[in-house]
């Protein structure tokens, strides 16, 4: 399979995520290496004092890390061993990108990392994972094909 047919085929996949019903309106751009995913800013995403809660940093870091490795893992599907976040500054509206590389890889081991940006470019979150290779083809699940 070439690349760009691959890259394409994990877009669908995260959009076909049953998890994406609560993150609507975002987008993701796949690579070699690398992820690029937006998120508008609602205030579902709000915790008490209405600013977003952690676990949408968490979300488009690790989604971003996991689709850099993603990219260069073509049998098999990967998941997320361990992540690393760390939270920057709050935000409460507009516009974030969480940009992911692919920083090292072995057999079955990957590290990525990834930067939340806000909609002014200013940097509010990073981390970093450790992926790994599962036994679940990429071709059985259902949003890949």
């Amino acid at each position: 399979m070439q690349h760009e047919e691959h890259f394409r085929r994990l877009e669908r996949l995260y959009h076909k995520a049953k998890v994406q019903e609560l993150f609507n309106g975002s987008s993701i751009q796949v690579s070699h290496s690398s992820a690029e995913i937006t998120l508008p800013i609602q205030e579902k995403y709000y915790h008490g004092a209405n600013a977003i809660h952690g676990a949408v940093y968490f979300k488009l870091l690790d989604d971003a890390s996991y689709f850099a490795v993603a990219s260069v893992v073509q049998d098999v599907f990967i998941v997320t061993a361990s992540f690393q976040l760390n939270l920057v500054r709050p935000v409460a509206s507009g516009m974030l990108k969480a940009v992911g590389t692919l920083r090292s890889q072995s057999k079955n081991l990957f590290i990525a990392e990834a930067t939340l940006y806000n909609e002014r470019g200013k940097e509010v979150a990073f981390g970093t994972g450790q992926f790994a290779r599962t036994t679940q083809p990429l071709e059985s699940l259902d949003g890949y094909c």
